[in-house]
């Protein structure tokens, strides 16, 4: 067998995160294939070294692949008018299925199966509620209660499990909201946002060039008096859980020894990656598997790594794998975790987000942590699924 290839990152792109609403979403008249046209001829234009022709396979994960997500891979392609040679499949382990498809194509690479991959993630939670079209196996609900399964109720029940309170929650949300408007008002986020046309809650049409969920000002006051609607008298409220968002992003990888032949700059490349579950009553608690995972297999420890995303699906849950994990200090602010923001403030458009968080380290690596040698990005996922991966500096 041959020795195993560097799969390097080339481009790392995204569309803004707008919110999934029927009325006042930004992106309401845009269909989520629409949004992975707009990242594909971005891509292309960007690095106009490669041709749509070149690449060797398309991988695209979505949460819920049906309705206007079905196959969404093949079909936003080919709707995309790009060439009918290069295979595609759509991936979905729920939230982790923008960095399965990442992960899948990085392996495909390093194991000489491709040189040129596009992987990436798209959602829209209005368009695609949240579960549609799901018929439970029965079976599944002698092993687990059926109250336990919504997210919002897993989220409190981690809350509950893991001691983390509602004022510890505010505080984590108002400074993910706080290091997102700082990314944001500085200029961070250019690099990754692709402007896609859309429309203000009037109708009036403009460039959307910035997240929608991003808050300039955060009343703690008024989140403490909040109601906490997956449980009465619980913890968790809709300041402190993901919203319901619409968003596309890719990651152009390469194999180095192709990217060398192109003449195509890059720092970074894929070093590792692992998946692991867990019970799917704390869901949230994913990233405590899939990283340990991580580390045990590397041999590596949260000390050897830079800058950390994990996806904020809810401040309870964040909470407690980053302390678990002892990941950063137990509360923010952070100096590593998130720094410009998380889902909290930038949205959580399920099987998008997973590339999504890849595509922002990619980014804070460059401009935050140049002197990092690692930086690693995980996140839960509906029914207990997990991710994990390892970013590692080119040498």
């Amino acid at each position: 067998m041959a020795e195993l290839k560097e799969c390097v990152f080339i481009d790392g792109i995204r569309t803004p995160n707008a919110r999934a609403h029927a009325e006042k979403g930004w992106l309401r008249e845009t269909r989520p294939d629409e949004l992975l046209t707009t990242i594909y001829t971005a891509l292309f234009e960007r690095n106009n070294k490669i041709k749509p022709e070149d690449v060797d396979l398309l991988i695209v994960g979505a949460a819920n692949l049906s309705g206007m997500q079905n196959d969404i891979a093949r079909l936003a392609w080919l709707a995309s008018g790009l060439p009918e040679s290069v295979p595609s499949q759509s991936v979905s382990n729920q939230c982790p299925s923008g960095m399965s498809a990442a992960m899948d194509g990085a392996r495909s690479i390093m194991t000489g199966e491709n040189d040129i991959v596009i992987a990436a993630g798209a959602e829209d939670m209005e368009k695609v509620g949240m579960g549609a079209n799901i018929d439970f196996p029965p079976r599944f609900f002698e092993r687990y209660s059926p109250f336990e399964i919504p997210m919002g109720n897993t989220a409190e029940k981690v809350a509950e499990q893991y001691d983390v309170s509602m004022e510890d929650m505010n505080n984590f949300a108002i400074h993910s909201h706080m290091n997102a408007k700082a990314a944001r008002d500085d200029g961070k986020f250019k690099n990754e946002i692709i402007p896609v046309m859309g429309k203000e809650e009037d109708g009036t049409e403009f460039l959307v060039d910035r997240d929608q969920w991003i808050r300039d000002i955060l009343d703690p006051e008024k989140m403490k008096a909040m109601k906490t609607p997956f449980k009465e008298d619980g913890r968790v409220t809709a300041a402190t859980s993901s919203p319901l968002t619409a968003g596309a992003a890719a990651l152009l990888m390469v194999s180095r020894e192709k990217a060398d032949e192109l003449g195509l700059s890059y720092s970074y490349k894929y070093s590792f990656g692992v998946q692991a579950g867990n019970d799917p009553t704390v869901m949230g608690m994913g990233p405590l598997f899939s990283v340990k995972k991580l580390f045990e297999k590397t041999g590596l420890t949260a000390d050897d790594i830079g800058p950390i995303e994990i996806n904020e699906a809810f401040a309870s849950q964040s909470l407690a794998c980053i302390r678990e994990l002892g990941l950063d200090n137990d509360n923010a602010p952070f100096k590593r975790v998130n720094v410009w923001g998380g889902a909290m403030a930038l949205g959580h458009p399920l099987g998008q987000s997973g590339a999504r968080i890849m595509v922002t380290l990619l980014n804070i690596l460059k401009t935050d942590f140049p002197d990092a040698r690692y930086g690693m990005a995980t996140l839960c996922g509906g029914f207990g699924n997990s991710n994990a991966v390892l970013i590692e500096k080119v040498a």
